[in-house]
Parts: C-alpha cells; structure tokens; sequence
C-alpha cells in the first residue's frame, strides 16, 4: 500500500531545484570529495543528528573521538558518538532497500545503549506531553507488518527517490519501530537512500539544519500526523536538501584546493592522459594552473610524467 501523500507545486518546485544543484555538485567533484572536507561534513552530521536526541558533545570532542584521541564528557554521550561514527564510516554498505540491513545499522548505532538493539520493539509506545498523550504509534504488533510494507514500497513503486526518501523518513516515524533510536535512524536510512543515487549524500549534513530548525521538524511530523498524510513534512525535508546543497556548494567554492583536484583526478582510474584532457575535466582553471598541478601530482607520487613539451603525457601510479 503507497503512503499516502500529495504532489503540489512545491515539491514539483524544490524537486526541480535540487536536480540542478546535484548537477552542480557533481561538476564541481563533490560526488567524490576530498578528505577534508569528506571528515568536516561527517564531523558536523554526527554532531547535529545526535544533538537533536541530547547528546552534549561538541564538534571538537567527537573530531577528537574521531582521531582516536581522549575525550572527557558522559560516558553515554562519548558511546553515541562511537557508534554514529562507525555507523557512518560504513555507508556504503547498507543496502536501502532491505529491512535486514536496516536493522544492523540499529543494532550497531545503540548497542551498549538499550536492551536488545537491533529488534523491532515488543511493547506499545507512545510520546506524553505534560499530563496528555501526545501521540500514540501503532501497536507492537502491527510494527513488523508496517515495515515490510514500508520496505516494498521503497523498492517497487516509481515514485521519485527524492520524494521516496522523505516518505519513509516520515512513515518510519510514524510507525516507531523501536523503542530508541527512531529520530537517528529516520535520519541516516535517509542519507543511505539518497546516497545510493546520488554519492554527495553521503557527506552532505542535512541534520545540522534539521537541528537549527528541531522545533520545526517536529511542528511538521506533527502536523503529518494530524493531516493523515507526509506531504508537509516532505516539502520540509527538500527545502532542507536544497539549503544543505546550497551550503555545501558555496564551502566548496571556497576550498577547492589542488589537492582535492589532484586527488579527484586519480580516482577516475585514467590510465594515460594529457594536459589537455586534465583541463576538460577541471574546465575552470588555465593552462598555466593545470601544468603546476600535474607537476605537483608527479612530485607528490601520484603520476609518472613521459614526454616533453606538446608531446608530454602522464600516466597514474598503481597503488
């Protein structure tokens, strides 16, 4: 059974906007970012997503957590972090489309933090504000049945992946499958869907605007709820892409170094090649910057340069 949504000018709008801008991260690399900026973006994820849940850690600490230095803070916190970034350091091995997967990815991002991580919940849940019931998600029962069908209709209808992966956000919510842990894991099974697609989500930090907007965020899965259908909170969630996107470009015209160009450039396995066709790939630059970057990747051990003058070709080292 599809979840139930509807497709306004909006989203036919935000959805246009963010294709464009995925054109342009790919042509500026960032589908294959470099290092820095790769760990800067995982720092500031891990951060935000666990921020929203309470987690006090500040960017510093967990990018020392992240260099295997020792932090002093709450014994929980640091343990959250642990796990967020073994979690995210393993992206790319989580298959979006299978429940099993899913799970794992639970288990490893709170064990040691809740019984039996890793397991739908056995127990009716529901969220209290004050003295009222605030919401009450579906029963125990239900949970398995909901989810599978979740995952089905993940994997086979058509509908745009952009569109796919905010309704399962919000109907992973919804149904509340665990007793912990829901926010985090709506949160990353999103960036595991887009990332299969699109190689940027893996790195692009859409929680830290979720976390600058939390009050928002929860305002639209409430209004969801209320309204019987996601079709709000996606129109939140792309806005919130698109900003993430718009950031991200504007960072990377900022620090577009040669050693991300460098690097880039190695990743695409080009056996032999010329200046020239360093240029058509990195369109930008003049001829004078792209001869000191060739040379920079020969003295750096990335290149063996044959050749003289027009006749000088490079070829890529073997690891």
């Amino acid at each position: 059974m599809k979840p139930p949504y509807s497709l306004t000018s909006t989203i036919f709008k935000l959805v246009t906007q963010i294709s464009e801008r995925l054109g342009e991260a790919k042509a500026l690399y960032l589908d294959k970012p470099s290092p820095q900026l790769r760990k800067r973006n995982r720092v500031k994820t891990i951060h935000s997503s666990l921020k929203i849940e309470g987690n006090t850690l500040t960017e510093d600490q967990i990018t020392a957590i992240l260099d295997n230095k020792r932090v002093i803070g709450p014994k929980e916190d640091i343990l959250e972090v642990k796990n967020a970034i073994e979690v995210y350091e393993n992206l790319e091995k989580y298959d979006p489309y299978s429940a099993k997967s899913f799970l794992l990815a639970h288990k490893l991002l709170m064990k040691g933090l809740i019984k039996k991580p890793g397991q739908y919940r056995t127990e009716n849940v529901g969220i209290v504000q004050g003295d009222k019931v605030a919401y009450l998600a579906p029963p125990a029962a239900n949970v398995d049945y909901l989810m599978s069908d979740l995952f089905k209709y993940l994997k086979e209808t058509e509908d745009l992946l952009l569109i796919k992966s905010c309704v399962f956000h919000y109907e992973m919510e919804f149904i509340h499958p665990f007793l912990d842990g829901n926010g985090r894991m709506g949160r990353l099974w999103q960036s595991v869907i887009l990332s299969k697609t699109y190689p940027v989500f893996e790195y692009l930090p859409f929680e830290t605007l979720i976390s600058d907007t939390q009050r928002e965020y929860y305002d639209v899965l409430g209004a969801s709820d209320n309204h019987g259908e996601s079709t709000i909170f996606i129109e939140y969630m792309l806005r919130v892409i698109g900003q993430s996107l718009d950031e991200l470009l504007s960072f990377s015209n900022r620090t577009m170094k040669r050693d991300d160009r460098l690097r880039y450039f190695k990743s695409m396995n080009i056996a032999s090649f010329s200046r020239k066709d360093y240029m058509e790939v990195f369109k930008d630059i003049s001829s004078a910057t792209a001869s000191r970057d060739l040379q920079e990747g020969v003295e750096m051990g990335l290149f063996e340069k044959h050749g003289d003058k027009r006749n000088t070709t490079y070829k890529a080292k073997k690891n």
